[in-house]
This record gives structure tokens, C-alpha cells and sequence, in this order.
């Protein structure tokens, strides 16, 4: 029977495989993450970042090795228990939007709240309040089609941190967004995590994004590199305590 991960670690995985029909994306990943750390996975394009945020989102099963959330194992979890998992307590942002096209752009932020039970009131001000920090309080009543791709990828930031769920996944978010516009939007997806004691998983190829992070890992080939030191305070975002180093492989 193996051993439950360390207290500090909200998702820890062990040894976990997967292949994309016969190909390797990951070969054997063991790494946790720290209750409301900022950790930062990059590499190149086809690496295996995007593989592995969606074993640890519980939207990949693993082909082999464990995952665990909160001390309870996500590898064991049937479809069910990863959709419940993934819509009671993880929020996603990836490249592209994914809003329903048939809500306004305050109605796509509200739906989450709405399906966890909120009422009316609280879902719609909280998407009121995440549209205006993320500086598109404007066209909370337009519809997606009518928005360009930046002001599309923002509602999608903050539909995934209206509901405050404790672990947010980022796979590329600011992939559509210019160099100032990126900037702008995870200053404020690291902020908002860190003030609201979040976790946040992103994965990034581009590297001047780590200085927003606490700490970066890096893949290639669907490996982790020697372990990452700490990002150096200097050059953190605004609001940044910097964590200190964790090792990024536990054996």
C-alpha cells in the first residue's frame, strides 16, 4: 500500500505515465505542489505541460502512478468522481476561451456559481466584480462572438476564479494575448491566488512568465529536469512573498 503524500502538499503525484495513442507524454512525473504556492511548468511545445496539468485536474486518467489531492487519491477515481472533483473544486483556464456562446460574457462568469447553488445575486455580483478586475466590467452583456479573442480569454480568467476554487489550473492562458496584455492578466491571476490563498498550476513556454511564479519545474520530453531553484524575489510580480525552494521530484 503506498504511502499518503506530506501534509503541505494540496496535489502531489507519483511516478505517473501517460501515452497519447502509443506515443509517450509523460515518463514516470513525481512532483507536489504546496497549498497556495504559484509553481510554474515550462518547456517547449510538446513537452508533455499540457498532459500533465490534465492529469493533476483529474481530466486525464494516468496510465500508470498516482495522483492525489488533498490526501485523497485522484488515480483511483472513476469518470464521475473526476467531474465532480474537476466542477466542486478546481478551476481551468487553457489557451482559447471555451465560453458558451449562447451566454453573455457575465452570464459565462456567473454559470459556475450557479451550478454549485449560489443564488442569483451572489453569482452575478461576483461576475461583476472578477469582469471589472480583469478590466472588461464593460461587456459583461455582450456574447462572445461579439468580443475580441483578449477580451474572450479575460472572461475566461475570471470565470475560473469567480468560484474561488482552492486549485486553479492554467494551461498557456495567455497564449492570444499580446506581450502588455499578458502581463497585465497574470499579474492579476498570480494576485488574485495569492490573496485569496489559491493554488495555481501554470504552464507556460514562455519564459519571461516565470517571474510571476513562487517557483518553476521544467519538462522536456515528457521528464522533469534537475529541480528548479526559486524564482528571485527581485524580479517576482507585485505582491510576490516567494516561497522558498521545493525540491521538484520527491523519491
Amino acid at each position: 500500500m503506498s504511502a499518503a503524500p506530506p501534509d503541505n502538499d494540496v496535489l502531489w503525484a507519483r511516478g505517473i505515465v501517460k501515452s497519447h495513442y502509443g506515443t509517450p507524454a509523460l515518463r514516470g512525473i513525481s512532483i507536489g505542489v504546496r497549498d497556495g504556492e504559484v509553481l510554474a511548468v515550462t518547456g517547449p511545445r510538446g513537452s508533455g505541460k499540457s498532459t500533465l496539468l490534465g492529469c493533476l485536474s483529474a481530466q486525464l486518467p494516468v496510465d500508470e502512478g498516482e495522483v492525489w489531492f488533498n490526501s485523497s487519491p485522484v488515480h483511483t477515481l472513476g469518470r464521475a468522481g473526476r467531474e465532480r472533483l474537476r466542477r466542486d473544486r478546481f478551476g481551468f483556464v487553457g489557451s482559447e476561451p471555451h465560453l458558451v456562446p449562447e451566454l453573455t460574457a457575465r452570464e459565462n462568469v456567473a454559470l459556475p456559481l450557479l451550478l454549485a447553488g449560489a443564488g442569483n445575486k451572489a453569482a452575478y455580483t461576483a461576475a461583476d466584480e472578477w469582469l471589472e478586475r480583469l478590466d472588461v466590467g464593460g461587456i459583461g452583456r455582450q456574447r462572445p462572438d461579439q468580443l475580441v479573442q483578449s477580451q474572450r480569454q479575460r472572461i475566461a480568467v475570471a470565470r475560473a476564479l469567480a468560484p474561488l476554487p482552492p486549485v486553479v489550473f492554467a494551461d498557456d492562458p495567455t497564449a492570444p494575448l499580446h506581450r502588455e496584455a499578458a502581463d497585465q492578466v497574470l499579474r492579476i491571476l498570480t494576485s488574485a491566488a495569492r490573496s485569496h490563498q489559491l493554488t495555481l498550476v501554470l504552464a507556460t513556454h514562455d519564459p519571461e512568465l516565470v517571474r510571476f511564479a513562487d517557483r518553476a519545474v521544467a519538462l522536456v520530453d515528457g521528464r522533469l529536469t534537475a529541480p528548479a531553484a526559486p524564482v528571485p524575489r527581485g524580479t517576482a510580480a507585485p505582491g510576490t512573498t516567494g516561497a522558498s525552494a521545493v525540491t521538484a521530484t520527491r523519491r
